[in-house]
């Protein structure tokens, strides 16, 4: 029912003008707040109706006192407790503005500060006005008393001074009054204080709520607040002249009284006990609370003593009942974190992204609340035999956490077989068909992508255990994953089938061991894997059998080891295989139990039989190793052949022996005879000794092996004088007595000298490579695209092998220090003249290249394109080529002389001589030849340039001609006149003949144009025709003009006779040309009048 606007006038106008706000938001406002104006307007009920105007929240309605209201707050008020109408609708309403809380504090002060005393004191103010300020300064009271959760105790309104009342018999009927209001007070304070005492912190747990403990402590420390409440006004003054006025009537309700006093005592010492005793309790849960949740479970035992110590300590709280709520409170506690970790909403969208990690949270969970649990148990266990024990349920405190558990190891599952579902992601089966079942077993897992992301996106929270719905998601996987376990089971029969040895029954075991505590597969594959005793069995039989036919047949048993550690490691690969089969075995022992005896006592068998082999073979083999030794120890350290070459005597076979020893003295049971005890004990200096000869015997034989015959008169005297002191090596043996220090001596004597030895073979080697990088040197070569040479070897060629030259002299004075020579020595000089020639010999490479590039590149079989250039060009005295092609011949030939400068850089080497290398390399017949072709192609290339001159002097005519008289002769005979004639009819000529010469100067013109731009003479020499072809169109274009020039002299002529005579066109007609043909003929050929005569025309 809609509230009817005639009776919120009086509320609407307040309201816009104390909050301003306007008509339409007021309307607006009322509508959607109908129901609680319905409920003020046509209810008796309902005396107060607050309205809030917040600055975050607006405009809002209640009618309780918002606590929370910080702005400003209207409080509309009725008189009398009954509902609005039109006619008192403006009379019984009272209202009220305060800002926020302190609402009530402001109509309290108000009413009893100021109004109260102001009527009270007034003189003839109607006790009637008196009586409703009091009843509503009661209100305010019993408003602010209720909105603190408080009980208040509302005084009689008659309970006053009687002051009034003037005579006796006036006062006793007043008395009268008094007496029945205070006993109705009495009756209304004992219902109030009975309703308070008797509320009780378990009624949320009778509701079926779930509430925390913070709720628990918050009831006591209200508890206590308003029994304390209730004991100040029971001890008021008023409350007091209530009890004297009861007691002096001896009024029946005086014991009532009293009991009311008497259970608040009782009730706030009770409070005062709980409140205390549960102070402690309520700190360490906060505590726990603030902690993460990882150390909650490692603090239960403290949580619980805590809860002990209120049982043992607290007067009014050991009891069961009470006890019970409290656990309960406490279980309700550690489900609300436990939920708060596990992201309830959130939990199976995880299900898909993070698996494991929800597992190990839903894990944690669980091991937490049995820590509580079990702590809980120790507790009780702790109080049994005292006078105050837990004699109360336990299903009782743990019916919720119970079912809350009962989840968890529901949720527990499902992420428990989810995450090894997805291990199936990276299985892979080898064998035949092991690409066959690969595929089944990813088809299964695809399946349970598909299941495990239906559960996951299910809306329902799992960490619920009311939440019903979840079950039903839960079940049906549960089915669906039973069928996937179903189809791998047979799928795992299958390829079990097709194993033939237990290590690929043990490796596909191992591959999905995380699914083989699950039931269905325990139940399933132990019949498929007894095949497995077999097996075992028979590979033991195989090991048997390998080792009875290798005993009997070859003595070879490795191609890696020495024949008696061979035959040892054997023996101890073959138990390897028996141990490899038996822990294969052992891997599946849990389903295989009955039969364990049988495949140890077999696989004892076979290491009897290996180990009785292995002893014998440990003492023949010490005998043979003792023998081996004794050898070893007579032999020299080193030989020389006659070759000169040295080598490590024995040394295959001491290093045979070494390796041998090595692999027995693995053996621990091997006896040491003395020559095996000698070397054994002297081992590591023996291989010491060993590795430095090596070093030696390979230094020296390079030196030797690798020595020239220039070189070797050098190092004869130190070769000799190394090989006498290395003499004492070849008497010394191993069994002789400071071998070891005598090696170091000798060996650092061989390596200073393969040392000085190598470094001078180095600076050699660095001599040859200069050399050779002088014969690929380029001293001649393209510049680039322009196919032009770059004429003579360039600077830095030249700075190259002088720099290089000085280095080579570095060089051989090093050799010289380094083999002590004198310079003088014929050995010397020997060596001297060998690196003479090299040079020589890289120098004449170098020149030879270089003019076989000149000979190449000028011949027109060989030629890859233009090698010089050359243009042509008119000039006064007829065609000439820039540079001249006569000076060819004189360029060449100092490029040639460039390349033998080159051989004059580096310093000579030998000392039998003193002129340089260009003399020599100059007599060399093969250089001669190629200098002698390429002056003959020089020759042919200036007859093909002269010709090509001679070709183009067709032209000459037009160069050398005097271009006025050929015009007189022209305009005299309208021709020019052959030499042979002398006179000739004077005919001038006529606009054909005009056209005539012009057509023929285009022709020639054309026929220039077409000339190449650049010719290639004898396939190397390019000429360049342009500025020739430029100069003569030049010229041409210059006839050309004289023609055309008399023309437009013509035509200007007969335009200015027209402009004389008025225009009168006949007048042009005495003039020797037709203007219009005139001008036709000099469009023709490409002239234009100039802007004034066709202005002239035009006109």
């Amino acid at each position: 029912m809609a509230v009817k606007d005639q009776l919120l006038d009086p509320v609407r106008g307040f309201t816009i003008n104390s909050l301003r706000v306007s008509e339409e938001r007021w309307g607006k406002f009322v509508q959607e707040n109908q129901v609680l104006f319905n409920s003020f307007c046509k209810s008796a009920d309902h005396q107060h109706l607050f309205i809030c105007q917040d600055p975050d929240s607006g405009l809002s309605v209640n009618l309780d006192f918002p606590q929370t209201s910080q702005g400003k707050v209207i409080c509309v008020s009725k008189t009398r407790p009954e509902a609005l109408t039109k006619e008192n609708s403006r009379n019984i309403l009272i209202f009220q503005e305060a800002r926020g809380k302190n609402v009530l504090n402001f109509i309290t002060c108000v009413t009893e500060q100021v109004t109260c005393p102001l009527l009270s004191n007034l003189e003839g103010m109607a006790d009637k006005a008196l009586s409703t300020m009091k009843r509503q300064q009661t209100e305010a009271a019993l408003m602010k008393a209720q909105i603190q959760g408080w009980t208040f105790l509302p005084h009689p309104d008659c309970l006053h001074h009687d002051r009034h009342y003037d005579n006796a018999e006036r006062g006793k009927v007043s008395d009268l009054k008094l007496l029945q209001a205070c006993d109705w007070t009495i009756i209304e304070w004992a219902e109030l204080v009975s309703d308070f005492l008797q509320q009780d912190s378990s009624q949320p747990v009778v509701d079926g709520l779930k509430p925390l403990p913070t709720e628990e402590f918050q009831f006591w420390k209200s508890r206590l607040k308003n029994l304390l409440f209730l004991q100040q006004q029971l001890m008021s003054s008023r409350a007091q002249q209530l009890a004297f006025i009861v007691q002096e009537a001896q009024s029946v309700y005086w014991s009532i009284l009293r009991d009311i006093c008497r259970d608040v005592q009782e009730g706030v010492k009770e409070a005062e006990d709980v409140t205390m005793n549960l102070a402690g309790l309520q700190e360490k849960l906060e505590e726990v609370e603030q902690m993460q949740y990882q150390q909650v479970g490692d603090n239960m035992a403290f949580v619980l003593e805590e809860v002990r110590l209120v049982w043992t300590r607290s007067e009014f709280y050991c009891r069961p009942c009470r006890m019970v709520v409290l656990l309960q409170e406490i279980c309700n506690l550690f489900i609300h974190l436990s939920r708060k970790l596990l992201c309830g909403e959130e939990m199976m969208r995880g299900l898909v992204s993070k698996p494991g990690l929800i597992l190990d949270d839903v894990r944690l969970v669980i091991r937490t609340l049995q820590a509580f649990k079990e702590a809980y148990n120790q507790t009780r266990t702790q109080l049994e035999g005292q006078k105050k024990s837990w004699d109360f349920a336990s299903h009782l405190v743990f019916f919720h956490l119970d079912n809350f558990l009962q989840r968890l190891h529901a949720l527990q599952d499902v992420f428990s077989v989810s995450v090894k579902l997805y291990k199936l992601d990276q299985v892979v089966l080898s064998g035949v068909n092991g690409s066959m079942w690969t595929d089944v077993v990813q088809d299964l897992y695809q399946d349970f992508l598909f299941h495990v992301t239906v559960l996951s996106d299910c809306d329902c929270d799992p960490t619920d255990p009311e939440d019903r719905s979840f079950e039903l998601h839960l079940e049906q996987f549960q089915i669906q994953v039973s069928d996937l376990e179903r189809r791998l089971v047979s799928v795992l029969t299958r390829v079990l089938d097709t194993c033939r040895t237990s290590a690929s029954v043990a490796k596909l075991i191992s591959t999905f061991r995380f699914f083989l505590d699950r039931p269905l597969f325990h139940n399933q594959l132990r019949p498929a894997l007894v095949q497995l005793l077999d097996m075992v069995l028979n590979e033991l039989d195989q090991t048997e059998v390998l080792f009875h036919r290798k005993k009997e047949g070859s003595d070879t048993y490795s191609k890696f080891s020495p024949g008696a550690a061979a035959e040892l490691c054997w023996t101890q690969q073959l138990r390897l295989r028996a141990e490899e089969s038996v822990r294969n075995y052992m891997m599946l022992q849990d389903w295989c139990v009955d039969s364990a005896h049988v495949v140890q006592q077999r696989f004892q068998q076979i290491v009897d039989i290996l180990q009785d082999f292995r002893d014998k073979m440990r003492s023949d083999c010490s005998l043979q190793l003792d023998s081996d030794c004794g050898l070893i120890l007579e032999l020299p350290l080193i030989q020389i052949n006659q070759q000169g070459m040295m080598a490590v005597s024995g040394s295959h076979k001491l290093e045979a022996l070494l390796r041998e020893l090595r692999y027995v003295s693995k053996e621990t049971d091997v006896k040491l005879r003395p020559c095996m005890a000698k070397i054994f004990s002297c081992r590591d200096d023996i291989i010491q000794t060993y590795l430095m000869l090596s070093h030696m015997v390979s230094c020296y034989n390079q030196v030797v092996g690798e020595v020239v015959q220039v070189e070797l008169p050098l190092i004869k005297d130190q070769l000799q004088d190394l090989n006498q002191s290395l003499s004492e090596l070849q008497r010394s043996t191993w069994g002789s007595e400071v071998v070891q220090q005598l090696v170091e001596q000798q060996t650092l004597k061989v390596l200073r000298f393969h040392s000085t030895v190598s470094e001078a073979r180095a600076n050699m080697d660095t001599i040859t490579h200069i050399i050779q990088e002088w014969a690929d040197l380029q001293l001649l070569q393209r510049s680039g695209d322009s196919l032009l040479l770059e004429r003579g070897a360039t600077q830095n060629s030249y700075r190259r092998i002088e720099e290089e030259g000085q280095e080579l002299l570095h060089l051989i004075q090093l050799n010289r220090n380094l083999y002590g020579a004198l310079d003088s020595s014929e050995s010397w000089v020997k060596y001297l003249d060998h690196i003479d020639d090299k040079v020589q010999d890289g120098l004449f490479q170098l020149l030879l290249r270089s003019l076989h590039f000149l000979s190449n590149n000028m011949d027109p079989q060989t030629c890859s394109g233009a090698l010089l250039a050359v243009s042509l060009e008119l000039q006064e005295t007829g065609s000439v080529y820039e540079p001249p092609v006569k000076s060819l011949s004189d360029f060449l030939m100092t490029i040639i002389s460039d390349v033998y400068t080159v051989a004059t850089l580096p310093p000579r080497i030998t000392i039998r001589c003193q002129s340089n290398y260009q003399v020599l390399l100059q007599q060399r017949p093969e250089l001669s030849v190629l200098e002698k072709e390429v002056m003959q192609q020089v020759q042919h290339v200036k007859k093909e340039a002269e010709l090509l001159r001679v070709e183009l002097d067709r032209y000459s005519h037009l160069w050398q001609s005097d271009r006025q008289a050929v015009m007189q002769e022209f305009l005299t005979y309208s021709r020019q006149l052959g030499p042979e004639e002398l006179e000739a009819d004077e005919t001038p000529p006529t606009l054909k003949d005009f056209q005539r010469e012009i057509e023929s100067l285009q022709r020639l013109s054309t026929e220039v144009t077409h000339l190449d731009d650049i010719t290639v003479l004898h396939g190397w020499l390019q000429v360049d025709l342009q500025p020739f072809r430029d100069s003569l169109l030049s010229i041409i274009h210059g006839w050309k003009n004289m023609y055309t020039e008399h023309l437009l002299d013509a035509v200007r002529d007969s335009l200015q006779k027209v402009t004389e005579h008025d225009g009168d066109e006949e007048s042009s007609s005495s003039s020797s040309y037709p203007l219009t043909e005139t001008i036709i003929l000099l469009g023709a050929a490409g002239v234009e009048l100039p802007e004034h005569l066709s202005a002239q025309l035009q006109v």
